[in-house]
């Protein structure tokens, strides 16, 4: 058996957090990539969040860069691009995360790439697109969260908005390219052709809240800053202290609602007229809130958890990241990856791997992240340059 994308060459331009993540999801299940890095310090993710001494393997480069080579070239020196045609020549797919027509600038862009590679695929990510008044324009995820609307639907009213203390951008439009890129090469094994692609992290961000949008552009209905309130106005769903901690409780249909009064004792409640239909409880919100409050702060975490459950009400307790990382199902389901790592002290180092298994054929790690360069001499040798000319061309900077 084989994984789906054996076979496949990907060279990788990109850096930071979305571009490199998405590639590495198909690096996982078997395509071969070559990291292009600047022979300067690499991507700059490698020393991002770097509490400890930096080697140039930090944990955000460690965690979006497995299974990769890296191929160090200064992509502004003519030899440098020189390089690059060759190996593009040698190419299934380009990805590049650079600001829009940055690849063009030098020289590398997809209309020259598609003469030297025709069935090339080619895929860029950026903030805003190739395309529009704001292509071009830097982008982080913070900056995206703000600019979708995201932050306008995040946030308690007496604090204002805010963003989350996470990447969400990052994270999703990492799955949107691998997707994309999917698409694009089961496209080309039908009909021989390649394809160019144009992610957004904007569009991503709105994609993310379809049915936000959904409600507004049909119903001119908005969210707005509701805390950890739900969206659907049910007050039934909402975060609430426990004796010892907090749980998120979602009971939204009506009889999620009267299990959950049952388990609190006060199913006689819900006969009163402020407590009867949804409608009554969204309108007496408040009061039903104090309600569910006072109870649910009688009895501790888990003890709500074990009950609640039981009964079929959704309910979490609201934990720390490193309280999940101790969560056996997650490492028995292969969600975290655990290494030796790339650097000579030989300590572990454990990443995130894939959010899915597969019965055969799954994801796997081949190979940790590479230090800058690593790949280099190996690289080029597979191109056809002899060991001198590589030694020249590193010693002018040029890889």
């Amino acid at each position: 058996m084989s994984q789906a994308f054996e076979g496949v060459r990907i060279i990788d331009f990109s850096q930071v957090l979305a571009a490199p993540f998405a590639v590495m999801q198909l690096a996982l299940l078997g395509a071969e990539v070559i990291k292009v890095e600047n022979p300067v310090g690499g991507d700059q993710t490698r020393g991002l969040m770097n509490t400890g001494v930096d080697h140039g393997m930090a944990p955000s480069f460690l965690g979006m860069n497995l299974n990769k080579k890296s191929l160090t070239v200064n992509l502004k020196s003519p030899e440098g691009v020189a390089i690059i045609k060759q190996l593009i020549k040698t190419a299934d797919v380009v990805v590049e995360n650079f600001k829009a027509g940055t690849m063009e600038q030098l020289g590398l862009g997809y209309d020259v790439m598609q003469q030297w590679k025709p069935d090339l695929i080619f895929c860029s990510v950026t903030g805003y697109g190739q395309t529009g008044p704001r292509a071009g324009e830097a982008a982080y995820d913070g900056a995206i969260q703000a600019a979708s609307g995201m932050m306008s639907q995040n946030g308690h009213p007496s604090t204002g908005p805010t963003r989350t203390g996470y990447m969400p951008v990052d994270m999703a439009t990492a799955l949107n390219t691998a997707f994309a890129i999917s698409t694009a090469l089961y496209r080309k094994l039908r009909t021989g052709l390649g394809q160019r692609i144009d992610v957004a992290m904007l569009d991503t961000a709105v994609v993310m809240q379809a049915a936000q949008f959904s409600n507004y552009l049909n119903q001119d209905t908005l969210v707005g800053l509701r805390g950890n309130a739900s969206p659907t106005g049910q007050p039934t769903a909402n975060v609430f202290e426990t004796r010892d901690g907090n749980i998120q409780i979602t009971a939204i249909r009506q009889p999620q609602i009267e299990k959950l009064f049952a388990a609190m004792g006060l199913s006689e409640r819900l006969n009163q007229p402020d407590f009867l239909t949804p409608e009554a409880r969204i309108k007496n919100s408040a009061e039903v809130h104090v309600v569910v409050a006072k109870a649910i702060k009688t009895r501790t975490t888990m003890e709500w958890i074990v009950d609640l459950a039981s009964r079929g009400i959704p309910v979490a307790e609201i934990k720390s990241v490193p309280e999940v990382c101790e969560d056996t199902s997650l490492r028995e389901r292969g969600v975290f990856m655990t290494h030796k790592s790339p650097l000579d002290h030989g300590d572990d180092f454990t990443v995130v791997k894939a959010g899915y298994l597969l019965d055969q054929d799954g994801p796997e790690v081949r190979s940790v992240p590479p230090l800058l360069g690593q790949h280099t001499a190996e690289i080029m040798a597979d191109l056809g340059y002899p060991d001198d000319e590589v030694q020249r061309l590193n010693a002018e900077g040029v890889c």
